[in-house]
């Protein structure tokens, strides 16, 4: 029998390098002065770039999470049973702090250096940093109880990992969920028909469907139910105090586009016990502190899709030839590249520098609070809605490669949308901005004044800033303009802080494209003049090095 299985031109499989050796990630660290936090970065970026970290992401992946209403008896469990990968990796990233721990991190950058990290470890899988995602968002908004604070901020930032089904606080450390959303409201949240009514030890029950609740074999949640004087915040114990179950049923597991590793469910509360979080009827107001920190993570997250996109694109490229050239050597191939480049070097730098504000806005510095609101929403906006098409491009520098399963490639694609989704889709994010301004008209000052400071930078992002000043003129059209609006704002702010902070042919390239409009409708319609070398150099793994 002749040997006809000859294996020629494949790429090798992108693993065991440094997943943290990214220039737009160490220069944000550096500039805001976290030299002293580069080694553990780069410890979390041999991790996820490890073979093995990533065959548990590929467990996890594979095995979706199962319900079990009841045992084997016939009781009521409403349980979710996880591949053990998944417990794997959550340990390890509470280990690595990524969850509530920057909340007790005593150094001036820690939800820059916890952001940093996450973008890292992000790559190898998305669906366990859900809960991740939630029990650092809960800190803030919890704080609105300072009782309740007292008690379960140690558990919630402590770096500890207990999936055991127990009393919260007889547990070394906590993961928090977010029950929000009802069927008949979604984001609508102000429609929501679950019921609280106060009992006279001060807790109260809750009864109610709730759409969506992500995790929910989390310790506790922060809900939100109509009170006597309105709609408002509770925090929700899986387990009572006295180790009894909290009436909290699963009625089913929803079946996703993608974050297959996670579990995602429909919850019936029956007269659930629960405590007030901030006061009744200011329950958007209350959640809209764990809000904001979420879409910081759908803004790191949607980047590090970003970034992983692109370096398994560039890697592809590196290694594959067609028609007599390396792919990464030929013009129109090196233009898509850069153009995906850029994309993430510019996303990236604004999710670093929003993570930076974070932190001066949690050291007490009222401007940071101010531009972060308005900042935050715009970014959420326009970065998580760019997110599906990096990927489609992305997985198609791979081809038909691409496209299967274990190229990983459909699993970053299905990941993409769910961050523009969450915490507000788009015109709710878009609309989120307008509403942020009218309420703060300070913010649109501080934006400005954020834009203002790379004036003079480069010509085409002052004409760009001055056309976006005058877009605000015509209030009566705005709502109607809003995602334009939202969206100029977005790239503004990109190109502002790459003129200021960036590489030079990146901020040359991104001022180019998306703000003196040498740019197409697809992604690898770049100007001639750039230097696209130093861009692609930035963006290709350095593997064995």
């Amino acid at each position: 029998m002749r040997v006809t299985h000859e294996v020629t031109n494949q790429v090798p499989p992108l693993i065991d390098y440094d997943a943290a050796d990214y220039p737009p990630l160490l220069e944000a660290l550096q500039r805001e002065g976290a030299h002293h936090a580069l080694d553990e970065v780069h410890r979390v970026g041999r991790l996820a770039g490890g073979s093995e970290a990533q065959a548990l992401g590929d467990l996890a992946e594979a095995h979706p999470p199962v319900l079990r209403t009841h045992d084997r008896y016939g009781n009521r469990v409403d349980e979710v049973d996880y591949d053990p990968a998944y417990h794997q990796l959550m340990d390890t990233a509470v280990e690595l702090g990524l969850h509530g721990a920057p909340w007790a991190d005593p150094r001036p950058q820690a939800h820059l250096i916890r952001a940093a990290k996450n973008a890292v470890w992000g790559q190898v899988d998305a669906g366990h940093g859900c809960p991740i995602s939630m029990t650092y968002a809960v800190v803030p908004a919890l704080r609105h109880n300072p009782e309740l604070a007292m008690q379960y901020e140690p558990l919630l930032t402590a770096k500890v990992y207990d999936p055991e089904l127990r009393a919260p606080l007889t547990k070394p450390g906590l993961i928090a969920g977010m029950s929000m959303t009802e069927k008949q409201g979604g984001s609508d949240v102000r429609a929501g028909t679950t019921r609280a009514v106060p009992q006279p030890d001060g807790s109260y029950l809750l009864t109610g469907h709730k759409w969506f609740t992500s995790a929910p074999m989390s310790d506790v949640f922060l809900v939100l139910a109509q009170a006597p004087d309105g709609l408002t915040c509770f925090l929700l114990p899986r387990i009572l105090p006295d180790g009894s179950r909290n009436a909290m049923y699963l009625q089913r597991l929803k079946d996703k586009l993608g974050n297959h590793s996670n579990a995602s469910s429909e919850v019936e509360y029956d007269e659930a016990v629960a405590w007030r979080v901030g006061d009744e009827g200011r329950g958007v107001r209350t959640i809209i502190e764990m809000v904001n920190m979420t879409r910081l993570d759908c803004t790191i997250g949607t980047s590090t899709g970003m970034r992983v996109g692109i370096a398994q694109a560039a890697h592809h490229a590196a290694h594959r030839s067609a028609f007599g050239a390396h792919l990464i050597d030929q013009p129109l191939m090196r233009n898509v590249l850069a153009d995906l480049a850029v994309e993430s070097e510019a996303s990236t730098t604004v999710a670093m520098w929003l993570a930076a504000l974070t932190d001066r806005a949690d050291n007490g510095d009222p401007q940071a609070s101010i531009l972060r609101r308005v900042a935050l929403a715009v970014s959420k906006y326009y970065v998580c809605k760019r997110g599906p098409a990096h990927a489609a491009e992305a997985l198609e520098c791979l081809g038909g490669n691409g496209y299967v399963e274990e190229s990983r490639m459909p699993r970053l694609y299905r990941e993409a949308p769910l961050l523009s989704v969450w915490e507000g889709s788009g015109n709710v994010a878009a609309l989120d901005v307008l509403r942020a301004m009218a309420r703060q008209p300070e913010s649109v000052e501080a934006f400005f004044d954020e834009l203002d400071d790379s004036a003079g930078g480069d010509h085409r992002l002052d004409s760009s800033v001055e056309k976006l000043k005058a877009s605000f003129a015509d209030v009566a059209t705005l709502e109607h303009r809003a995602r334009s609006v939202v969206g100029e704002m977005a790239l503004a702010l990109q190109g502002a802080l790459l003129v200021r902070h960036g590489h030079p042919s990146v901020a040359d390239a991104f001022c180019a494209s998306r703000l003196s409009g040498e740019w197409g409708t697809v992604f690898g319609t770049l100007p001639t003049g750039l230097d696209l070398t130093s861009i692609i150099d930035r963006a290709t793994p350095k593997v064995g090095s």
